[in-house]
């Protein structure tokens, strides 16, 4: 090898060192960061002490009451499903169907679904509601049929139920009204604070026709069916139309 390539090449190999220092420099700065954030995080997690886990248990169950508490109100005060229990309201809706039903701040209206509990029927003694010492001591679901202030009228001779004079179309019921169960004389003008409900099964319902039942109070109307669900199915009650005969709460 001649004197002057051997110069070159003593010349060169300090500089290709040179350029590859500054790499091993710049990997070793890109580690350092990522193992200060871990060694940072490490510090920053709460040792795992009973303390940290007794309030961890307690955070949890604050929000497992809080939930509970938010569903309590839910079916308390705004929603409560019912089970159907008999067969006065067919064909609307058949034995064990079930609904939901709606009840803040509800107040009856004519055609309504209403779940009544009835713990005493009121009748009407010298112009005066009365309490008829009769009840079905049960919850029942009817269908409203008239409100304060409205004149009802049965014809069980043409099976017609008239409301202000106007005959009521009636495709829901399962037969023409041909029974009164004496409760009432006809026509009859719903006094202030009560509601006339009957059932779509008009011969084989206990109703408002009967002192069982009779005038019902609208403090007693705990809400309205507004759909009725099964599995995989909901409908709403402008579908269903009506209700059955006695409800039992789901448990």
């Amino acid at each position: 090898m001649e004197p002057n390539e051997q110069e070159k090449m003593l010349e060169t190999a300090p500089e290709e060192q040179t350029a590859e220092a500054p790499a091993e420099e710049e990997t070793s700065a890109e580690e350092a960061p990522a193992e200060e954030a871990q060694a940072a995080s490490d510090e920053d997690r709460p040792p795992l002490t009973a303390k940290f886990i007794f309030n961890e248990v307690i955070e949890i169950a604050e929000t497992v009451l809080f939930s509970v508490f938010v569903i309590l109100l839910i079916f308390s005060y705004l929603i409560r499903p019912v089970t159907v229990d008999g067969r006065s309201m067919v064909p609307t809706l058949q034995d064990n169907d079930r609904l939901v039903m709606y009840r803040l701040f509800y107040q009856p209206k004519q055609g309504d679904i209403v779940v009544v509990n009835d713990h005493g029927g009121h009748i009407l003694q010298d112009g005066r509601v009365v309490n008829s010492g009769y009840s079905l001591d049960e919850c029942i679901i009817k269908r409203v049929i008239a409100v304060s202030g409205q004149e009802i009228n049965i014809n069980t001779a043409e099976g017609k139920v008239s409301v202000d004079g106007v005959v009521l179309s009636e495709p829901y019921i399962n037969e023409p009204t041909l029974t009164n169960d004496g409760a009432f004389t006809y026509p009859l003008t719903i006094p202030e604070g009560y509601i006339f409900v009957m059932g779509d099964n008009r011969n084989h319902s206990t109703d408002s026709r009967s002192v069982t039942v009779g005038l019902v109070a609208k403090e007693d109307v705990l809400g309205t069916a507004f759909f009725r669900y099964s599995l995989g199915k909901v409908e709403s009650t402008d579908t269903i139309g009506a209700s059955g005969h006695s409800i039992g709460f789901v448990k």
